[in-house]
């Protein structure tokens, strides 16, 4: 039923009524009584005719209105595994699907600062770029941090150069990103934000805490 023509339909028959009654004292109970049987017909007529047959002006939806929301593209799917050790893990991910823009940063930034590092020592450097995204101190994405300036010497103008695609270290880096990205192995510097060569001695390491260091790099916190 439509609730605002009944609204007014039942508005009219009192408007209507009550003038009926007011002029009954001059012209008489008859005109009073043919008033008020014309105007509830009226009222009758036009509330059956909204309930039998016109469209409701106005839809009242007594519930939610939920609308699907397509969900973002999922990064190569990469599930946990029983591996022994991370060189079997690293061995059993699919380096051969797509990648989007932000796990291809990763990749790179693994591959150009550590690929010469033993399998952990690459782990901890994909563990630094994540935290730094996590941190209120650096940007909030893997490309901005590994681009951020004066951060990483292979970055040149804000630019990554592009890796060997074809090379075994550019697989390892990959499968080495998935890995760190999905948290599928316990690094020793897993909480680090910062790393530095160990032929280098940065004035800003006295102020950190060291978590690791493999091979060449040290990592702090």
């Amino acid at each position: 039923m439509n609730i605002i023509s009944k609204r007014v339909g039942l508005g009219a028959l009192a408007a209507i009524t009550f003038a009926a009654s007011f002029g009954a004292a001059g012209s008489g109970a008859v005109a009073q009584d043919q008033a008020e049987q014309d105007t509830l017909e009226t009222a009758n007529n036009e509330i059956q005719s909204t309930a039998e047959g016109s469209e409701p002006a106005i839809r009242f939806v007594m519930n939610e209105v939920v609308q699907d929301v397509p969900e973002e593209p999922v990064e190569h799917a990469v599930q946990p595994s029983d591996a022994a050790s991370l060189r079997e893990l690293v061995g059993s991910i699919d380096t051969h699907g797509e990648m989007n823009r932000e796990m291809m940063c990763l990749a790179q930034a693994v591959y150009f600062e550590s690929r010469g590092e033993p399998l952990d020592g690459q782990l901890a450097v994909a563990r630094v770029i994540i935290n730094r995204s996590e941190s209120d101190s650096f940007p909030d994405d893997y490309c901005s941090v590994v681009t951020q300036r004066s951060q990483f010497s292979f970055v040149r103008g804000g630019r990554i150069p592009t890796p060997n695609h074809a090379s075994e270290a550019w697989d390892r880096a990959v499968a080495i990103a998935r890995i760190a990205h999905r948290d599928l192995w316990e690094s020793p510097a897993d909480d680090a934000l910062y790393f530095h060569a160990t032929h280098v001695r940065p004035r800003w390491a006295g102020r950190m805490t060291t978590r690791a260091t493999i091979n060449r790099h040290i990592f702090y916190r």
